[in-house]
């Protein structure tokens, strides 16, 4: 029987609302410290109940990365849960979910949705970040209609309700009482490596690593440490140093947790130096994101998309063929001339996995990226860190090659889309909207200017017109396209939470296979000359040089 922790003691308290919970590109994102305000996560929370309308007794899945304030919120939570009808909430032991986790749980068991806890690839501990956001039935992010009925709501909210209740064990599987609900505390990562289990070719896999072939992931002390543990460990048989950084901690090791050349510099380090793995990958912090490395060389994002949907028909779970493949508009079309030459359509989408949720739930697309380093599939609602690692160990298991020859085998035969994104950190949002305006401003001198060897086509700020449900998006981020199918990109970034990320991304074709050896700075560097000048950065931000390339 359920442990009873509980009689029915509803409390409704009253609030008053804060102005500042409008969700980003993936919920609401804050300082932990603006969450630990009397009543700032209850209210958002109230708000996604009255928002969403759960029918009595629905179930919900909860669960985060692990990150400072996590324990906490989650107890909050289940409280108002109970408060507010649910029936049952699924929950991850000691509250860890990694976000493609949790989409896989809401879409195993039919849930109503779930809520995520996590700030992603953002720093945690006490003063670093924390964030919240609601999926839908089909395990994805909510879409914008969604949202903008969670911010109306919040900015309306009078009170909420919780259950005055001692807090769940969540270090204990069982099922637990709140009031007249159940609190169900499962094992966070059967149910997802059961998945990934059916997708690739472990056995092919754990041969490879049986073989000698050595591998190092870095979990960066965040969500997939436990999921590494069991994958790479208990059932691919891989040797314990081939993980790292597998113990979460609150405050991610004091790093930051976003799986880059940058910040997972340990591993990078790894894989350039002397007698280095064969293969290297890391996550962020709720496991969604992913970095591909071989020995001394980097995969880009928008490479490891393409690569991945060449080379599908290798992988067990997707040998009958692609519906289709989707990107985000500012990464690179290398995957357009994959799915051109597999005559399969490719959508090119807004930032943000909840556009891809529509074209993955209508069919119309099998594989979806990023060019942040986010890749997945249908198989779930989200972006999946683990999911792009096996693919690549499945492809070099079958092909038999290394990950730089894979890569550099790809280019010859479709060229090289060289490609690269500068981040400026924490810019003063009126200095990084002035840069967004000035170019918006010269959108009609622009087309037809040579600038160096390069000729403008068109510029525009894209707009994005939803094949499924029709809805509209603007607003998404200005593109400057020159003649030769070149590209700059400036787009501010919604997963911060002080000041404003400006991101520059730059796109060059060549088709030349002499040139594919280049330093991808070095072959765009008139590019990155020319976007400085057209955008007047320096002058009007202060920067010269960017945060963080990738």
């Amino acid at each position: 029987m359920p442990e009873n922790l509980s009689e029915k003691v509803t409390l409704t308290i009253a609030t008053t609302p804060f102005d500042d919970q409008k969700p980003g590109t993936s919920g609401l994102r804050k300082r932990v410290s603006v969450f630990q305000q009397p009543h700032y996560l209850e209210n958002f929370v109230q708000a996604i109940f009255d928002s969403i309308s759960p029918p009595s007794g629905a179930t919900l899945v909860l669960g985060g990365d692990g990150r400072y304030f996590n324990l906490e919120a989650i107890q909050i939570i289940l409280k108002m849960a109970a408060a507010n009808g649910f029936g049952r909430v699924l929950v991850g032991q000691n509250g860890i979910l990694s976000t493609p986790a949790a989409s896989c749980v809401i879409r195993k068991y039919a849930t109503f949705g779930g809520i995520i806890l996590s700030a992603s690839h953002n720093p945690g501990g006490p003063g670093g970040d924390f964030g919240i956001k609601y999926n839908t039935a089909n395990g994805g992010p909510a879409p914008e209609k969604i949202t903008e009925a969670i911010f109306a709501a919040s900015r309306q909210i009078a009170q909420y309700r919780i259950i005055d209740a001692p807090d769940v064990a969540l270090d204990s599987l069982g099922d637990y009482t709140i009031g007249d609900m159940t609190v169900s505390v499962i094992d966070p990562v059967r149910d997802y490596a059961d998945l990934l289990e059916t997708l690739f070719d472990f056995s092919a896999i754990r041969k490879l690593l049986a073989g000698g072939f050595r591998i190092k992931f870095d979990a960066m002390h965040a969500v997939n440490g436990p999921y590494a543990r069991e994958i790479f460990l208990n059932r691919l048989g891989a040797p314990a140093e081939s993980i790292m950084n597998c113990v979460p901690l609150p405050d991610f090791g004091n790093g930051h947790p976003d799986p880059n050349l940058t910040y997972a510099h340990e591993l990078v380090e790894i894989l350039y130096g002397e007698n280095a793995p064969d293969f290297g990958a890391a996550s962020d912090g709720d496991g969604d994101r992913n970095m591909i490395l071989g020995r001394h060389f980097f995969v880009t994002p928008s490479d490891s998309l393409a690569i991945l949907t060449a080379n599908a028909r290798l992988v067990p779970g997707y040998s009958a063929g692609l519906s289709g493949v989707a990107r985000s508009m500012p990464t690179s079309a290398a995957a357009d001339r994959v799915a051109k030459e597999l005559c399969i359509p490719c959508f090119e989408t807004p930032t943000g996995w909840k556009f891809f949720g529509n074209l993955m739930d209508a069919g119309r697309v099998t594989l979806c990226g990023e060019e942040s380093f986010g890749t997945g599939s249908s198989h779930i609602r989200e972006k999946d860190g683990l999911w792009a690692v096996l693919f690549w160990l499945n492809i070099v298991a079958s092909r038999k090659q290394s990950v730089e020859t894979i890569t550099r085998e790809h280019w010859a035969h479709f060229g090289r889309n060289v490609y690269s994104r500068h981040d400026y950190e924490g810019i003063p949002t009126e200095a990084a909207n002035g840069v967004m305006n000035h170019l918006k401003e010269s959108f009609r001198q622009l087309p037809g200017q040579k600038l160096g060897s390069y000729t403008v086509d068109c510029c525009d700020d894209f707009s994005y017109t939803d094949p499924v449900d029709g809805s509209l998006s603007t607003g998404q981020g200005i593109r400057i396209i020159f003649t030769d199918g070149s590209r700059i990109v400036f787009r501010l970034s919604g997963t911060g939470t002080e000041g404003a990320t400006l991101r520059v991304y730059l796109e060059a074709y060549d088709p030349d296979i002499k040139n594919h050896h280049l330093d991808a700075q070095i072959a765009l560097a008139e590019l990155i000359g020319i976007a400085g000048q057209l955008s007047e950065l320096t002058a009007r931000t202060g920067r010269a040089q960017p945060t963080v390339i990738t």
